[in-house]
This record gives structure tokens, C-alpha cells and sequence, in this order.
């Protein structure tokens, strides 16, 4: 597990998928849909200005929201957790428990938003650091 403390955030980060927050919940459906995505990073004035996740769509119809005249700014959170490129998987999970979040948005030297890491994402790769620490082990004994 040493080994996975050097790997950065570049090696984990997804593309960003983003939708205006006047859109409407109807519209960010749509978008996470044909992007394959349940996190959407939420811009205004061509910033990123909060983030909206496929739970928090699906919880708001218990609140009986009209998806197609609600809009996404009404439901999205009303700021980013966000990480530097560089930062290493486990300083990337100590930031998640620390926001108690299951994704962080990867932004550049300008703040602007160049990746998203989920838990899943790094659920995969420490799964591959752990294979091949057996693999190691087996080849030894």
C-alpha cells in the first residue's frame, strides 16, 4: 500500500461533465444519462459554483420537485470539494472522510475543474496496488 501513496490524482481523475445551474432537473437527468455520469459539476458565469449527484436528483422527487421546472440550482450543493492534479490517492481519501464526500472535482493552477475522483475510482485502483502485492508475495514464497 506504500506504493499507492505516489500515485497523483492524474492517474484516477474521470472527466468533468457540467451543466448551467438554470438548467433544469429534467435537463441534468438527461445529461448524466447520455454522459454515463451520477456527478455533475454546476456552473454560473462560466465558473464551477457547486456540484449535483444522481441521489440528490432521485431524493428530491420524494419532496414531489416538478423535475422540469426545478432547476438545478435549487437542488446542487453550493460549493465544490476540490483537490489539487498532484495530490496523492491517500491524501485524496483522507480529504473525502474529512468532507464526508464521495467524489472531489480535480481543478488546475486557475481553479478551473479538470477531473472528478470518486471513491469508486479509488476503490479500483487501490484494488490493483493490493493484487499486486499478492502477486509479489506468491512469487516469493
Amino acid at each position: 500500500m506504500a506504493q499507492s501513496q505516489s500515485l497523483p490524482v492524474r492517474d484516477v481523475s474521470e472527466e468533468v461533465v457540467s451543466i448551467p445551474a438554470s438548467a433544469s432537473l429534467d435537463q441534468a437527468a438527461e445529461t448524466m444519462a447520455a454522459h454515463g455520469v451520477g456527478f455533475l459539476v454546476v456552473t454560473e458565469d462560466g465558473g464551477a459554483v457547486g456540484a449535483l449527484t444522481d441521489r440528490t436528483l432521485a431524493l428530491s422527487l420524494r419532496e414531489q420537485v416538478i423535475p422540469e421546472s426545478t432547476t438545478v440550482a435549487e437542488l446542487a450543493t453550493d460549493e465544490l470539494v476540490t483537490i489539487e492534479r498532484g495530490m496523492d490517492v491517500l491524501r485524496i481519501v483522507e480529504r473525502m472522510k474529512l468532507e464526508e464526500v464521495r467524489r472531489v472535482v480535480v481543478v488546475d493552477d486557475d481553479e478551473e475543474p479538470t477531473g472528478v475522483v470518486s471513491l469508486d475510482d479509488v476503490l479500483v485502483l487501490l484494488g490493483e496496488e493490493m493484487g499486486d502485492i499478492a502477486d509479489l508475495l506468491e512469487a516469493q514464497v
